[in-house]
């Protein structure tokens, strides 16, 4: 895939969140999912993504005589629970789904997944919360049902405890949540859907890529090949770099995931594809994977595709000058 590499020159200061570390992990979402069916087209898709909304309209289609039902998910990035006391992670949020042009409410599927495995029964009788500081209740659960949670796999000792001290355990699972609604596709007419959210962004007051040390070795090769930041990209962060006086000056980035690859489930290709992505400020320097990339305005940049189906998703890494 041909590498596309945009820059130009800014003005904003990093938007994104910066934890205790200063850095921010990104987990991405996609689009909706459909249950798996040979009857419903997916004739036009229009997507936008920036680091502060992703926007995607859909036209669909059903191709048969009759009317059909059909579940509609939005299965959120994995939470994995081992995760949280090391990082700072951002997950996407703020959801609004539309039927030609009405709001739908979605219903929350939530499950307690290890190693593929769904251990939410197990949880629910034990009462243990699947999310919100399980920790609190795992403490509380007799040695016998800690025992058995350790069994599965569940949890590990933190601390063994001793006369009159619990034992501790922390939660191992992860989070998986799907949201949903049952959907209505009449014969043989176009169902037009709009779902829009605030992505997971991540960041860091300082990209890595600024310091040659990093991006020279494996950890700044891994981050060059996955946005196919080329030369020119990198010659513009040192040019922001010495814009700002310093050898390694902290150059704010932001991580924007899209899981793209969903839109390749569908029984015929995407009829017509078409993605916007704005970076934000035009001073900011953007990289991502991509060909046939077009200029539409000072920060936006468009790809249209016909009869099409993603093979990989989309990252994006915008970088700004410091403020």
């Amino acid at each position: 895939m041909k590498k596309i590499v945009l820059s130009i020159a800014m003005a904003a200061l990093f938007a994104g969140a910066a934890g205790a570390n200063d850095s921010t992990a990104e987990k991405a979402a996609g689009g909706l999912v459909l249950t798996r069916t040979d009857a419903i087209d997916m004739i036009s898709e229009d997507l936008f993504v920036s680091a502060e909304q992703v926007r995607v309209r859909y036209v669909f289609r059903n191709r048969t005589p009759s009317d059909l039902r059909s579940t509609v998910a939005f299965p959120m990035p994995d939470d994995d629970l081992t995760e949280r006391e090391y990082r700072d992670i951002a997950y996407p949020r703020d959801f609004v789904t539309k039927v030609d042009g009405k709001r739908v409410q979605m219903a929350l599927e939530r499950k307690a997944m290890l190693n593929g495995k769904d251990h939410t029964a197990l949880l629910a009788a034990l009462r243990v919360p699947l999310s919100d500081e399980p920790e609190t209740r795992l403490d509380e659960l007799s040695r016998p049902e800690q025992d058995r949670l350790l069994t599965a796999g569940l949890v590990a000792v933190e601390d063994e405890g001793g006369p009159g001290v619990k034992r501790h355990l922390k939660p191992l699972w992860s989070i998986k949540d799907t949201y949903h609604w049952d959907q209505l596709f009449p014969a043989g007419r176009d169902l037009n859907v709009e779902h829009l959210y605030a992505p997971g962004t991540g960041g860091s007051v300082g990209t890595d890529l600024a310091m040659p040390e990093i991006r020279h070795g494996a950890e700044g090769k891994a981050e060059i090949a996955r946005y196919c930041a080329d030369a020119a990209f990198l010659a513009g962060i040192d040019r922001l770099a010495r814009a700002a006086g310093e050898a390694y000056a902290a150059l704010p980035e932001q991580r924007v995931g899209y899981v793209l690859r969903t839109g390749a489930n569908w029984r015929a290709p995407i009829g017509s594809f078409r993605l916007v992505i704005d970076k934000g400020a035009p001073a900011n320097l953007i990289s991502f994977c991509a060909d046939g990339v077009r200029k539409i305005s000072p920060t936006q940049f468009e790809i249209r595709r016909t009869n099409w189906r993603p093979d990989r998703d989309l990252d994006i890494l915008i970088v700004s000058p410091r403020g």
